[in-house]
């Protein structure tokens, strides 16, 4: 019987974020303790596991992710620009309920199309650049297990595409946690299973839920 290969897409963990901002892309943001601590149960997760390789989006949060995943297993991390969080328009707004900056009427026209989304990066590039990422992992280690560390939105739009689902979603229905796992099993070329799993879940408990993220 032929091995499956397996592509994980990792989210990475809970980022310290007192001001709480939507960071998007900006640089310097690292992971709180429990996300640290996220990280590691994150390492010890793969520990063992046939993986071949690790790689993580440039961005500081998802590369602190990372390291202890590599690093367990033995293995250089890579990094990957095309993984990384989805560019938007609001980044550095305040989100905080009821006084963040979304709430300036200026701001209101980034709302407009929340199908495309009007705010930021489309959807379609952001599915079309990760898909990209993973048949290549899929395609350079056949039969074996990659890691793909990057962000909530990306991965979700990733999963979407796999499931022949459209691509626009409320997003207060994603299904992708802080250090979460989202893995895409294929025969050969084709994509047969679709699997999802929380390892971190009760870290997840009053974990900060900002999004962008």
């Amino acid at each position: 019987m032929t091995a499956r290969t397996v592509v994980h897409l990792v989210r990475h963990g809970e980022v310290h974020n007192p001001d709480r901002v939507l960071y998007g892309r900006l640089p310097g943001f690292h992971l709180s303790g429990r996300g640290e601590a996220m990280a590691v149960r994150l390492g010890l997760h793969f520990a063992g596991r046939d993986v071949a390789s690790v790689t993580a989006s440039p961005l500081l949060r998802a590369q602190e992710t990372a390291t202890p995943i590599a690093d367990g297993l033995g293995l250089p991390l890579g990094t990957d620009p095309r993984i990384i969080e989805a560019g938007n328009a609001f980044e550095g707004a305040r989100i905080d309920e009821g006084r963040g900056s979304l709430r300036d009427p200026r701001v209101w026209p980034r709302l407009a199309n929340p199908l495309r989304p009007s705010w930021g990066e489309p959807y379609a590039a952001q599915a079309a650049r990760m898909s990209a990422t993973v048949r290549d992992a899929r395609d350079a280690f056949p039969g074996r297990e990659s890691v793909l560390v990057s962000h909530q939105l990306p991965v979700w739009v990733t999963r979407l595409r796999a499931e022949e689902r459209p691509l626009w979603h409320d997003p207060r229905r994603r299904q992708c946690a802080l250090a979460s796992i989202t893995s895409l099993e294929f025969a050969g070329r084709a994509l047969v299973a679709v699997s999802y799993q929380e390892p971190c879940a009760d870290l997840l408990v009053g974990a900060d839920p900002v999004p962008g993220a």
